[in-house]
């Protein structure tokens, strides 16, 4: 009977680790995508900014 407990307590020991592990990567993938689209905004409106053309998303 020990033996199922012990059992029962490392399952639940890793499956907390998997846990973690999965919210961690989650969250540096929706980090890393938002700065992407922030640079990616800030290319478009500088190159803008150099033909003088308007920026997405402004008025002509």
């Amino acid at each position: 009977m020990s033996n199922l407990i012990e059992f029962g307590r490392m399952v639940l020991s890793y499956g907390l680790l998997m846990i973690i592990i999965v919210v961690l990567m989650a969250l540096g993938l929706f980090i890393g995508i938002r700065m992407a689209g922030r640079r990616s905004a800030k290319a478009l409106q500088e190159s803008a900014e150099e033909t003088g053309a308007p920026a997405p998303g402004e008025d002509a």
